[in-house]
């Protein structure tokens, strides 16, 4: 639980933090965790005056696969006219692809803890569909067809 973490950011900070307890993989496959964020997100934002909350400033945040959903909710928000618009995202060492574990990101750090590549590619395919089942051909970069790694080059490349 992030309780005291949220407690700690509301309290020196003097803003609301609202704390999304969404499901977990792998009982709950994708997209369950998004929805759940992305509902939560467009209630709170469309009852905003309920909570005594400034709209200009909202905040999205989110760590490991939590800054994934916040990154996807920032996204899905981004062109809602009839929301608030969101000041920032804060991305705490968001898992934003699992297109290719071989970057160099993943080889520099593949020995630092906590979460080691083999586990990144675990918990990927976990939230993705419930098994790590497939996990070598996603440590291998084998799971994604070349025309698709073509087309994705330029977002996810080592250079």
């Amino acid at each position: 639980s992030h309780e005291k973490i949220c407690r700690y950011i509301a309290r020196e900070s003097e803003l609301v933090v609202v704390s999304v307890g969404y499901r977990l993989a792998p009982e709950h496959k994708y997209p369950a965790a998004y929805e759940d964020c992305l509902n939560a997100t467009i209630h709170f934002m469309k009852n905003i005056e309920h909570y005594g909350v400034d709209p200009a400033r909202i905040i999205i945040c989110g760590d490991s696969a939590g800054g994934n959903l916040a990154a996807a909710v920032s996204q899905t928000l981004a062109g809602r006219s009839d929301l608030p618009r969101l000041r920032a995202q804060i991305l705490i060492y968001p898992g934003l692809q699992a297109l290719d574990f071989n970057l160099p990101s993943y080889h520099q750090n593949r020995g630092v803890p906590l979460l080691f590549r083999e586990r990144a590619a675990f918990f990927a395919l976990q939230y993705l569909n419930g098994d790590a089942l497939h996990m070598q051909e996603v440590l291998e970069g084998s799971h994604i067809p070349p025309d698709m790694r073509l087309k994705y080059r330029k977002w996810v490349n080592p250079g």
